[in-house]
């Protein structure tokens, strides 16, 4: 798996005036740039066989495999997934794990202690993920410059002022929660308090083994509530009392009272929270103690995700059932297990890590990735036993191909890798992507995209040629299956290249784009 890479557009110039749909060739030739429109006449491309470019390549593997919809993004790892709803969006904050090496360059155990950021990605149909990025969180270079790491996040949004405000929390190591906000679900962040939220220092949390792993709920009264801790004392197994809830206050950032302590049998850590109805549900990992009397008591086993319900969001919680087991179940190899439950368009589901990302890449070094499942919830609030799997989540709504689709929104691919597209998303690591690293073979896929009974007859992509040269091969169904036309990368700068199709593309369809050729990026599709 490529790691993000930093990269150099054109030249700034470029980035601020040449990259945009709405900017006028007068303004760039004003500056000396200017983004042009190339088509692919028919009449200038007789003499380019784009099909042999094509012609006995080997297509890039995607880890996943193109027909699964787990785990959610393959090129770069995420734990810890939480879920935030806004604007008819998810959007999933995940730890940015991330390679380690020792002194011979060689991939070592992820120790979670150099992860300073938190990866976001969002979904308007639970199949295609748009990647925005890197949030730079905690250390010189992020939005918390006095916190030593981030992991963990939980995000909530609220209106303040006639305005939506988002917030980020995100566990400083297991010393400390912190909070960053920002006026748009992606960043940039900034960090208003200048220190942590919850913190030793406070009443009834110095006594927390693990002062981290928050979970925010905004109540259908605007209330919010925060819900962390974890750790295991020595000899209280059954019975840790780690966990703590609290009422944030209006501004998101603060504590209106002590931190209550909820008693979750065999708490180990992952604080979860979720409404049905009247009902508030209290969900967790269970710690690696978990004895025969535990298990014949609660029904579960070691580290396995339980839950705990209550009338008040602020308890007391009583035990209710065991809902998740753990990845190593299914996947045979376990670990933490962290979770989110949340509802989209009136379908719940819970998010979770595995390491079957670094399975399939062959590293088995405790770097993970986040899953997605979907559920019902009984009619007598219990939730039974999900199981994890790979190709099982329906997609919710299909792609529009006649809007501009950011190039790092896909299903499944193959080699290609993300990088911050424009200043703000290079400054703060988050924001607008585009694809790069890309290598011939390499491959993206968009699936469920609705081209409608007329159709598309042209396609339209803006590529940052870096001076490369290659082709695009748009092809319906499959990878290899149903060409459909090529796109030519050619000319200087940031171009729009407008295509012809061989044949119209009707209906409901798979679209692959696979590259030949290297060097270039590609900041946006589209159809006509």
């Amino acid at each position: 798996m490529k790691r993000i890479k930093m990269f150099v557009l054109c030249s700034l110039l470029s980035l601020l005036y040449g990259c945009t749909n709405k900017t006028t060739v007068e303004q760039t030739m004003d500056l000396g740039i200017e983004e042009r429109t190339i088509d692919n006449n028919v009449s200038e491309e007789k003499e380019m066989d784009y099909a042999s470019l094509f012609k006995n390549i080997e297509v890039t593997k995607s880890y996943k495999g193109v027909m699964n919809c787990n785990p959610i993004i393959e090129q770069h790892y995420g734990a810890d997934p939480f879920a935030m709803v806004y604007d008819d969006t998810v959007y999933i904050y995940m730890t940015a794990d991330a390679y380690e090496y020792d002194e011979k360059g060689e991939i070592k155990e992820n120790s979670y202690s150099k992860i300073k950021s938190i990866y976001v990605v969002s979904t308007k149909d639970m199949i295609n993920f748009t990647d925005h990025g890197e949030i730079m969180i905690a250390g010189p270079d992020g939005a918390a410059k006095w916190a030593h790491n981030s992991w963990a996040p939980a995000a909530a949004w609220k209106m303040i002022d006639g305005k939506p405000k988002f917030f980020l929390y995100f566990a400083d190591n297991g010393g400390g929660i912190g909070v960053v906000c920002a006026d748009s679900p992606v960043g940039p962040f900034r960090d208003e308090l200048g220190h942590g939220l919850i913190r030793r220092d406070m009443e009834n949390c110095g006594n927390v083994e693990w002062l981290f792993d928050p979970a925010v709920l905004v109540d259908d009264d605007g209330r919010a509530y925060i819900y962390f801790g974890g750790g295991v004392p020595q000899g209280k197994a059954a019975h840790p009392m780690t966990a703590r809830c609290a009422e944030l206050g209006e501004d998101m950032m603060s504590l209106k009272d002590v931190p209550e302590t909820i008693d979750a049998p065999y708490l180990f850590e992952d604080s979860g929270i979720h409404k049905y109805g009247d009902t508030y549900y209290y969900t967790y990992c269970s710690n690696f103690n978990v004895d025969q009397a535990g298990t014949d008591e609660y029904g579960f086993e070691n580290g396995e995700i339980c839950v705990m319900t209550s009338k008040d969001p602020l308890g007391p919680f009583t035990y209710k059932e065991r809902i998740l087991k753990n990845p190593g179940f299914y996947y045979g190899l376990g670990g933490n297990n962290h979770h989110a439950i949340f509802k989209f368009k009136d379908k719940w589901y819970i998010t979770y890590h595995t390491r079957m990302l670094e399975k399939a890449i062959g590293v088995l070094h405790g770097y993970r990735s986040t899953s997605i499942e979907e559920f019902e919830m009984g009619e007598d609030g219990t939730i039974g036993n999900i199981l994890m799997k790979d190709n099982a989540r329906a997609q919710v709504g299909a792609l529009n191909p006649y809007e501009t689709i950011n190039a790092a929104t896909f299903s499944s691919m193959g080699g290609v890798d993300t990088a911050p597209a424009d200043e703000v998303s290079k400054a703060c690591g988050s924001g607008t992507m585009l694809l790069t690293s890309i290598n011939t073979g390499d491959f993206v896929e968009l699936a469920g995209v609705d081209f409608g009974d007329k159709g598309a007859t042209k396609v339209t992509a803006k590529v940052n040629t870096n001076g490369s040269e290659g082709a695009i091969r748009v092809t319906v169904g499959y990878i290899n299956k149903e060409v459909v036309g090529y796109i030519p990368v050619k000319g200087d700068g940031c171009v729009t290249i407008e295509a012809n199709l061989d044949t119209t593309i009707t209906g409901l369809q798979n679209v692959f784009f696979t590259f030949s050729g290297e060097g270039y990026e590609v900041l946006e599709w589209s159809f006509k």
